[in-house]
């Protein structure tokens, strides 16, 4: 299969957008989504809108050359020495968060004439607490997922039919370079498994300092098997006892926020449409990458409709929205999603063609009394678009391609 380069263009467009702007450019992204060569892209682009090589510097901490700047006075003297008094200066810093105390020499850097600093992460609290706090008002983040659903498609071969590439989408995953591995499958499951426990043991083993990792990598299993369903820290320590593993509910919340902070799963918390609230109670998880998912769960093809589910969860964050469970009385909405103030509403399902399951998919749309949009999201291919008195049914595939 002959792959073609794709570009990020949303991902490179922000950059490009916030450039020379006097605030920090920050990206956050799970492992592997693509940050590092974002920032090769962009950096081409500089290169090629006059930017010379001397006014870029760049360091991925992830890189044993620069082990030693790891210290933040280290890291702060290395890149001032290679400052230009009298141009614009580029500084890239991948992987920040293996530098501790790094905001320290970034805000030292930021308040320097002339500094344009651009950050990777691959994890949610590296921006949160006491960092964002530091550096509140001077950043910009930028939300980074593997490929979507749109981008993939653009490097699979163009005879290729919606549905097939759908179909490699959900079986080699949305990780960029999964591309070059050209549907070889061990290659692909070596590849995954890497990410996984570099995530596992990187991004939460350590930084929790969790000395059970069967426990751990029980509670993984068990969410990722279980997406698209209400879970909660009890029901799911509940489990884990049921299955012959004790364990109180607390350390089940600790794993579960380590989790969505590694950004390898989404909480989806439950939204009370009629009370337009959020309840505290239960909330849905969703996996950043579907093949991620089947090589831990070893589940593929017995639940494509949670997949699915799962796909559209994370087009809507990719596209900018909140993504919330829908509450309704005697009924639930896949997703209430909310955007500069406005509500947009989803149901997805793998098919609709049969009567009873047309009506229970619609049913909890119609019972909604405002005028925001609703949408019934299906694979069909027959009668694939329709409206029922202004809930409007879309072919998913179309609608993840138009992205």
């Amino acid at each position: 299969m002959q792959t073609k380069l794709i570009e990020r263009k949303e991902y490179i467009d922000f950059l490009i957008r916030h450039r020379d702007r006097d605030v920090i450019k920050v990206v956050s992204g799970v492992r592997r989504a693509g940050k590092s060569t974002l920032f090769e892209l962009y950096k081409r682009y500089l290169l090629a809108n006059g930017v010379t090589a001397e006014q870029i510097i760049s360091i991925n901490f992830e890189d044993l050359q620069y082990e030693d700047l790891q210290d933040y006075r280290a890291l702060h003297k290395y890149v001032s020495g290679k400052l230009l008094p009298d141009r614009m200066n580029y500084i890239f810093l991948d992987e920040i968060q293996h530098v501790e105390k790094f905001e320290k020499a970034v805000d030292s850097l930021f308040i320097k004439e002339n500094t344009d600093i651009y950050l990777t992460g691959s994890n949610a609290y590296f921006m949160s607490g006491e960092l964002a706090t530091f550096l509140s008002g001077r950043y910009v983040e930028l939300r980074m997922l593997p490929l979507s659903f749109s981008e993939y498609a653009t490097a699979l071969p163009d005879n290729m039919s919606l549905q097939a590439k759908y179909n490699s989408y959900v079986t080699d995953g949305s990780f960029p370079y999964i591309i070059r591995l050209d549907g070889r499958k061990e290659d692909i499951r070596e590849y995954l498994s890497g990410i996984y426990n570099t995530i596992i043991v990187k991004d939460i083993l350590t930084r929790l300092q969790v000395r059970d990792i069967k426990m751990l990598s029980s509670i993984v299993k068990y969410v990722f098997a279980n997406v698209g369903s209400l879970l909660s820290p009890g029901k799911i320590a509940n489990a884990m006892t049921s299955a012959g593993r004790k364990i109180d509910p607390k350390t089940v919340e600790r794993y579960l926020q380590g989790l969505q902070d590694s950004l390898i799963i989404y909480q989806a918390n439950r939204y009370d449409v009629r009370g337009k609230e959020l309840l505290k109670v239960h909330a849905k998880y969703y996996v950043v990458d579907m093949a991620l998912r089947s090589s831990i769960t070893g589940n593929l093809g017995r639940d494509m409709g949670h997949i699915l589910e799962n796909i559209v969860y994370l087009e809507l964050v990719r596209r900018g929205y909140k993504v919330y469970v829908g509450d309704i009385p005697g009924g639930e909405i896949d997703f209430v999603a909310e955007k500069n103030g406005s509500l947009a509403y989803f149901q997805v399902a793998l098919s609709t063609l049969s009567e009873d399951v047309l009506e229970r998919e619609l049913k909890p749309l119609q019972m909604l009394n405002d005028n925001y949009p609703k949408y019934l999201l299906t694979m069909d291919e027959y009668d694939m678009e329709a409206d029922f008195a202004g809930i409007r049914k879309l072919n998913v595939l179309q609608w993840l391609e138009r992205a």
